[in-house]
């Protein structure tokens, strides 16, 4: 049974108009008069269709800009479409923003009910649920304090608990598992997929690709508000990774001395590259792919070691490694230098990843530069890999296809 059904579903905003300096109102008035589509108009979504079923976990991708976030607020009725027609079959949940539905003056149990109260539910309901939505939020220890004090992860952990055990039809969510703590996004991650399972509807919006390929069967991807790809998940990711809808894969420095570095040595360049040479912004996790990082010497004699370390999401630095066995202790020239450390594949755990290259040096120790977050991309498993078509969490920071061997014995017979 269809859920929710948008045909033709467009979006128009007008465009602020950059007016001349501020002077009377009558001025003013005069030049709007004058110039009453100065601003131009934007068109955030573009004839966008599409249903989703009964019980269904649905993902939405895209780029910044792609018209998600709009996508989603027109489907909680906080936005009118200027074209086309939503239908939505059941009660509606939605968290859209960091403590959106709360009144920050209120304490945290004050704006559960309230917030409950919103999305249509009796106090009586609220009540038998309150301790299971405080357990679920991890705030039991400010559950009395006004939310203004509460920071944005836990903003989101209480208003997803709400959100989640208030038991919607219909529940939306926009990029709530980037908030918080390891831990909260794996308690979200299981909630939402039981939720599909007991019959509810989810709409998720994530830059994520790996959680949508988990929790989602189809999937669309956004691009300048129209659809590009709708389909099976795995598609509609590839087809996002495509058209570089990740991370950047590339950073490039100023030249002079305003790039990384001191008298001795300048970070010029990092890119994450394939055996082509080609930069990418995602890596499939069955594929090499290298970390190319571009430095200048700028003092002969230096005894120099590059390094890089690698970071994700929810772990510490993943490896480290340096080019220290190619160097040897041997004086560095005065010029510029390339150099590459090639990852295996079946090595690493999905998700966002971030590089942190440095340059030192000993005898004695110094640090010439170390520049966090120089590049950042995707890792991202597709079905039939090394796991083949099991995409869950794996709590491990590293991921090795290592050899198995397996020994069978019949059962003796009865």
């Amino acid at each position: 049974m269809t859920a929710i059904s948008l045909s033709q579903l467009s979006k128009e905003f007008e465009l602020a108009a950059r007016r001349p300096g501020y002077g009377t109102f009558k001025d003013l008035f005069r030049w709007r008069r004058g110039n009453p589509s100065a601003g131009g108009r934007f068109l955030a979504l573009n004839q966008v269709s599409f249903e989703v079923q009964r019980g269904e976990v649905f993902g939405v991708i895209g780029r910044n800009g792609a018209g998600k976030s709009t996508l989603l607020k027109i489907m909680s009725r906080i936005l009118r479409p200027t074209a086309g027609r939503v239908e939505m079959r059941g009660r509606v949940g939605s968290l859209l923003d960091v403590g959106a539905g709360f009144h920050p003056e209120l304490t945290g149990r004050e704006n559960i009910f309230l917030n409950a109260a919103i999305l249509g539910l009796a106090h009586s309901e609220v009540a038998a649920r309150f301790d299971e939505i405080v357990a679920f939020s991890g705030v039991e220890n400010h559950l009395d304090e006004p939310v203004k004090h509460y920071s944005s992860g836990m903003h989101m952990r209480l208003a997803f608990s709400v959100a989640a055990h208030i038991e919607p039809e219909i529940l939306l969510l926009d990029e709530v598992l980037a908030v918080g703590d390891a831990d909260f996004q794996k308690k979200s991650m299981d909630r939402i997929e039981r939720t599909g399972q007991r019959g509810q509807t989810v709409i998720l919006v994530s830059h994520n690709i790996q959680t949508v390929l988990r929790l989602c069967r189809r999937a669309l991807c956004l691009d300048q508000g129209r659809i590009v790809a709708i389909g099976e998940a795995a598609e509609v990711a590839a087809h996002y990774l495509d058209i570089g809808g990740t991370n950047q894969g590339a950073r490039v420095y100023p030249e002079g001395p305003y790039a990384p570095g001191d008298s001795v040595a300048r970070l010029r360049a990092v890119r994450v590259r394939n055996r082509a040479g080609d930069t990418v912004t995602s890596v499939q996790l069955d594929q090499e792919f290298g970390i190319e990082m571009h430095f200048e010497v700028l003092e002969e004699g230096a005894i120099l070691f590059p390094s890089l370390k690698l970071y994700n999401e929810d772990w510490p630095a993943l490896w480290a490694t340096d080019a220290a066995s190619e160097s040897h202790g041997r004086p560095r020239r005065v010029g510029r230098y390339t150099e590459i450390a090639w990852v295996p594949p079946h090595l690493l755990s999905p998700g966002v990843l971030r590089v942190t290259s440095a340059v030192h040096s000993f005898r004695p120790f110094r640090e010439h530069f170390v520049e966090p977050d120089t590049v950042v991309f995707h890792a991202v498993e597709t079905p039939g890999g090394a796991r083949g078509e099991y995409l869950g969490s794996i709590e491990s920071a590293t991921r090795p296809l290592l050899p198995w061997t397996v020994e069978y014995q019949k059962a003796p017979e009865s």
